[in-house]
């Protein structure tokens, strides 16, 4: 690989490498028996020959999880404080085209939706906003962030990507991590999935997570939607995406989620790409094992019993006392969802759901000094 290929580059580039049907059985032990695994060994580890050795994945990933962070498992919420967007994706309940209830919080708003959560215990939280830069622009996430540090200690964003220096204002406001979902890493089905909107600029969009580093921001976190594509691919892509910006950066903190598609506004149906929980686990016990130290987190869009799992085994951050309308904490949600969730469980329900399983959960890994 050339060194002056860049990380886009270098990830398409590897993105077509593999046949995943024709790895074999012999791969997969070849993998599992190293202590540090190469590309090719990942790629192993997602074929469809690794399922039957989905408990030896396991076994490993939580040994690899335990090593890395103990038993400790980070608790945060999401806080969605507005939905306007100015994309057209086809899988997403925000779709500018959708007829959905579309608000903003105001601060004041929003700084009641914040002390709700901390009365939680809560000190960690994920700013969300539809993708509009008109109606969610950056003075506003700005505002929201200085707010926040009210009341948190470890400040999370998933926005619209923005400019390194704008990623640079965020982060002196207060904001500590930014997480950007790829969605998929197959270009034309981006095309077809992204019909309209700055969405649609593939290239500015696999970027961001660099922009922010460059902007002075403490980690970034990566995901592909699992279902828009073969989950293979955009599972292997994340983790290579992932991995080639570590070692760019390595001082960069990074986190990885594993969002599967959800019934959503205008669309019931179930996942079309067929991602069943055991192949999510698959790609979770993968990704630990390509990546020992990077963070894990699993969403409400899983059914409890799956996160409390996992949790256990590879994920080491869980939502809790999730609301994915906008407001809906401190009085009547202001506007839509963008998806459907599966454990709709309190901050104290999943704090006991690890303590049974031996875990111990986590408020704060981060003391905010000023």
């Amino acid at each position: 690989m050339s060194e002056e290929m860049n990380i886009m580059d270098e990830v398409l580039n590897l993105y077509h490498r593999y046949d995943f049907n024709k790895l074999t059985s012999k791969d997969v032990e070849n993998a599992l028996k190293k202590d540090r695994i190469d590309f090719f060994d990942y790629a192993s580890l997602l074929s469809p020959a690794a399922l039957p050795y989905l408990e030896q994945m396991a076994q490993k990933a939580q040994m690899l999880t335990r090593r890395q962070f103990g038993n400790t498992v980070a608790i945060f919420t999401p806080i969605y404080i507005a939905n306007y967007c100015e994309n057209q994706c086809v899988y997403c309940g925000f779709n500018c085209k959708n007829n959905i209830h579309r608000a903003k919080l105001t601060l004041d708003e929003i700084e009641r939706e914040y002390q709700a959560i901390a009365a939680t215990g809560l000190k960690e939280i994920l700013l969300l906003t539809g993708e509009s830069r008109r109606m969610s622009g950056i003075e506003y996430i700005g505002d929201a962030v200085e707010l926040a540090k009210k009341y948190f200690s470890l400040i999370g964003l998933e926005i619209y990507p923005v400019e390194v220096e704008e990623y640079r204002y965020l982060h002196e406001r207060g904001a500590d991590f930014v997480t950007v979902f790829q969605e998929t890493y197959n270009t034309e089905t981006y095309q077809k999935v992204h019909l309209a909107g700055q969405k649609r600029i593939f290239s500015y969009r696999i970027n961001a997570q660099e922009r922010a580093i460059q902007g002075g921001m403490r980690g970034v976190g990566f995901g592909a939607l699992l279902g828009i594509d073969d989950f293979r691919y955009d599972a292997f892509s994340v983790g290579v995406h992932a991995s080639l910006l570590q070692k760019k950066y390595p001082h960069a903190e990074i986190a990885l989620s594993v969002p599967r598609l959800r019934p959503y506004i205008n669309n019931a149906e179930e996942n079309p790409g067929e991602v069943h929980e055991k192949q999510l686990m698959q790609v979770m016990c993968a990704y630990r094992i390509l990546l020992p130290f990077a963070g894990i987190t699993i969403s409400t869009r899983e059914r409890s019993e799956f996160r409390d799992n996992a949790v256990s085994i590879a994920a080491t951050k869980i939502s809790a006392g999730v609301c994915v309308g906008i407001g809906g904490r401190s009085e009547e949600e202001k506007g839509d969802e963008q998806f459907e969730i599966s454990d709709p469980r309190s901050v104290e329900e999943v704090v006991q759901g690890l303590y049974a399983r031996g875990l111990q959960p986590s408020f704060n890994d981060y003391i905010r000094l000023i």
